[in-house]
């Protein structure tokens, strides 16, 4: 019989203080993890060792006899229905801030303690020693011994999205407190450092996706113009490879080879800073960095695209805000049905279409000279132009779609799906049903002369959405009938 040795993890204990809460969660993992380190290093230097080493994740579980009290406004902060919820941590010291938030809003609106303790879920030992610049876990047969038998390892089975797709059993007797478990959190955290060669500690609460490198480089010019300016609130600015600068005038030496999904930091200390990730093409991408980006709960994230114009009266330059999407892109399908509708946030439409009259000056009517507001069709085929144009071009008139791109309409489902305010600012860089293709030369003078003045108006807008309630930012929209109690 195999024997199983695991640290001695202090017993559950109730809490009705936030901060000691997540204190005692911070101290189970560190306890967990350090557990399983020394372990694997032991086992690397040793060989196979004669017991199973196993830690567990700390969870935070509540029990309720009632139905919560709370004010309707607000989309969070207490669970549907009185009975036992519970969710699995980790990297509490990553979400400090956020798991402190969510404790006290659970512990006010229900007047219950929280229980910390640990759970019944092991910690894979990849997930152990990632933070661990001293250890790494070897490919399947370099170790010398199989791995499977002395550690737990990711298991994929108990890792979905059963939850944010609100398709978990809900029968069960433990429901659940959050939209992920602890094992879903920590393989996106690991796949986020892959795809944006980026720790994800410095991933900041507002994210901006762009779909080309030429925004990078006027992100980088406004980094270091606020770090010059004492009173702008920025702390530094961190570029791919964890490059991180505080003084404007520092030089950021880029790595020869940048990753798949290049990224950018212009943080704050609260989290409440910018990033920018460059997804490239492709609703794919578009789903992949979403699907990762989600486990760390921005307060909005905004896309701030290159589209085609449908509409002979759109010119290059103009902008368009997405009120609706036409979903052609295939890769939520699965997750999130094509019948289910997409809908515009008013706080965000709000905020873009403020930034965008700041940044061009452009007021009230005058402002439809250079922007359109209506449906943008998303699809999965760059070149769509070349099939048969009876079939896309009539759809797309009959969905009265005013731009086409191939990320927007991913970016924005999964924000609804994972209940991520969105929006998406599009910029006309081409009008193909119109004889005007994206040309070397075309695109040259475009480019020199629109993608400062559109990053400036999401950053803008931004900064709008930072200073709104997060209870205001976070729309009852996105909430469904049996929610979880953490945002």
């Amino acid at each position: 019989m195999t024997i199983i040795k695991t640290p001695d993890a202090p017993k559950p204990e109730q809490f009705t203080d936030p901060k000691a809460a997540v204190a005692r969660l911070e101290e189970l993992y560190e306890q967990a993890t350090r557990f399983l380190c020394d372990s694997f290093a032991e086992a690397m230097k040793q060989g196979a060792l004669t017991a199973r080493y196993r830690a567990y994740y700390p969870e935070i579980r509540i029990r309720t006899s009632s139905y919560a009290h709370v004010d309707s406004r607000l989309s969070f902060g207490h669970v549907s229905e009185p009975g036992i919820h519970a969710t699995t941590v980790t990297r509490p010291d990553l979400f400090r801030y956020y798991l402190t938030q969510q404790i006290a809003l659970l512990i006010k609106n229900h007047d219950q303690p929280v229980t910390i303790g640990a759970s019944e879920t092991p910690i894979p030992v990849h997930f152990a020693v990632a933070n661990n610049p001293d250890l790494h876990v070897p490919q399947q047969g370099a170790a010398g011994f199989t791995l499977r038998d002395v550690f737990d390892v990711p298991d994929l089975t108990t890792t979905n999205d059963d939850i944010v797709n609100g398709v978990y059993d809900p029968e069960a007797e433990v429901g659940p407190l959050a939209l992920f478990t602890a094992q879903r959190v920590d393989y996106s955290l690991a796949r986020l450092a892959h795809y944006t060669a980026t720790d994800p500690s410095h991933f900041q609460n507002h994210v901006l996706f762009t779909n080309y490198q030429f925004y990078v480089s006027e992100f980088e010019n406004y980094a270091r113009e606020q770090l010059a300016d004492p009173e702008s609130g920025y702390t530094s600015f961190v570029s791919t490879g964890n490059v991180e600068i505080t003084d404007p005038k520092a030089e950021l030496i880029q790595p020869l080879k940048l990753p798949q999904m290049p990224t950018y930091h212009l943080k704050r200390a609260d989290g409440s800073g910018i990033t920018l990730v460059n997804i490239g093409v492709g609703p794919s991408n578009a789903k992949t960095a979403t699907d990762h980006i989600a486990v760390l709960r921005p307060h909005a994230w905004l896309m701030v695209g290159h589209c085609a114009g449908l509409r002979n009266t759109q010119a290059l330059g103009d902008f368009v805000l997405a009120h609706a999407y036409l979903r052609e892109d295939k890769v939520l399908d699965d997750d999130l049905p094509v019948w289910v509708p997409i809908p515009p946030l008013a706080e965000v439409q709000v905020a873009l279409e403020s930034a965008v009259a700041e940044v061009t000056e452009l007021e009230g009517y005058e402002l439809k000279r250079i922007m359109r507001t209506g449906t943008v069709a998303s699809v999965d085929n760059r070149n769509w132009e070349l099939r048969d144009q009876s079939g896309p071009v009539q759809r797309l008139s009959q969905s009265r779609a005013i731009a086409l791109d191939m990320e927007s309409a991913t970016i924005a489902a999964n924000g609804y799906r994972f209940r991520v305010p969105y929006g998406t600012l599009l910029c006309v860089s081409d009008k193909p049903l119109h004889g005007e293709l994206k040309l070397p030369g075309m695109a040259s003078a475009f480019y020199t002369t629109q993608v400062s003045r559109h990053l400036a108006i999401g950053i803008r807008a931004m900064e709008h959405l930072r200073g709104m309630p997060l209870e205001r930012l976070h729309s009852r929209k996105l909430r469904s009938f049996d929610e979880t109690a953490f945002l």
